[in-house]
């Protein structure tokens, strides 16, 4: 080790180090080009400890790597001081269970997904094939660990699934397949229109209420909690009849609402409730909304008996 460049013997400290190391461009949070978010998006799945090392941090790593590992290209996987290789190996590694199998995890040969598209969203697709150079393409569906979206055209890759809807052959990587069982997609044409997709398997998140819709929400007579997250001297100078303050009182009746009640968080502008809002979900309520513009867009557009201040 003696005689290898300063960089070369960095590297093989950190090799040496983690069980699993991978040399990529960014962070496992923020990764900064596609193939370092799919061998993340890999890794992530085998539910195993990794290190990463950020390569555009530290620009004598970055072309440190590629020399000693004899390989071109960022990300790098070593496993067990051993060099897998790049993206396209690790995610054909993954979809046959080899990576499963080198980490002592059990492989369960994914299936593929339950999907259901509509006619609208058909001819869109068979649109976008038409005004390409390639007939050969395939629509292809991912979701993300995070259930971010990605709608497209390409060719197979080793490992895809496939799956008939619509009159269609559609793409689904093996990492985005359980994640995309049950996926029904939409496409709405005109001003606000495009992919609506619908996914059961998506986590709760808080839903945006416009003033005009808690009005129509309460001229209803609809259950819910109106939940106010402003400070005590903001009640004091402004508050909308049935809402709680989430003081001491407050948070003790929180604790005693199903997981499933309708609950509506507003603040001054929407900013504070917003937070909380996300606080609420990760507490398990599945059906929070936040008031937008907060109790000052409520006075501006629905009661002007609420002072604004």
């Amino acid at each position: 080790m003696s005689n290898m460049p300063p960089s070369h013997t960095r590297i093989q400290k950190i090799i040496d180090a983690n069980r699993i190391v991978l040399f990529m461009k960014g962070n496992p949070q923020m990764p900064q080009c596609g193939f370092s978010a799919r061998t993340i998006e890999a890794l992530n799945t085998l539910k195993q400890p990794f290190e990463t090392v950020d390569v555009l941090s530290d620009p004598e790593i970055r072309q440190g790597i590629k020399d000693f590992s004899d390989w071109p290209t960022i990300p790098q996987l070593y496993v067990d001081q051993e060099f897998i290789g790049g993206s396209d190996i690790v995610t054909q590694m993954l979809a046959s269970g080899e990576l499963h199998q080198m980490l002592g995890v059990e492989f369960v040969a994914p299936k593929p997904p339950e999907i259901t598209v509509s006619a609208s969203f058909v001819q869109a697709i068979q649109g976008a094939i038409a005004e390409g150079d390639d007939l050969s393409v395939f629509p292809r569906i991912q979701v993300s660990p995070q259930f971010e979206y990605g709608i497209g055209l390409s060719k197979r890759d080793a490992g895809d699934l496939e799956v008939q809807a619509g009159g269609l052959i559609f793409l689904v990587d093996p990492s985005s397949a359980e994640r995309a069982d049950g996926l029904s997609i939409d496409f709405q044409e005109g001003p606000g229109g495009g992919v609506v997709i619908d996914n059961p398997n998506a986590p709760a998140q808080v839903k945006p209420l416009p003033p005009a819709e808690l009005r129509a929400l309460r001229d209803a007579g609809t259950s819910h909690h109106l939940v106010d997250v402003r400070t005590e001297q903001e009640w004091n100078t402004a508050k909308i009849d049935g809402a709680i303050l989430m003081d001491a009182t407050g948070q003790a009746q929180l604790r005693e609402w199903s997981k499933d009640a309708l609950i509506v968080v507003m603040c001054h502008h929407g900013i504070r409730s917003n937070q909380a809002a996300q606080q609420l979900l990760q507490m398990g309520f599945s059906n929070v909304h936040n008031l937008v513009g907060g109790i000052d867009a409520w006075s501006k557009q629905e009661d002007a008996s609420v002072p604004q201040y």
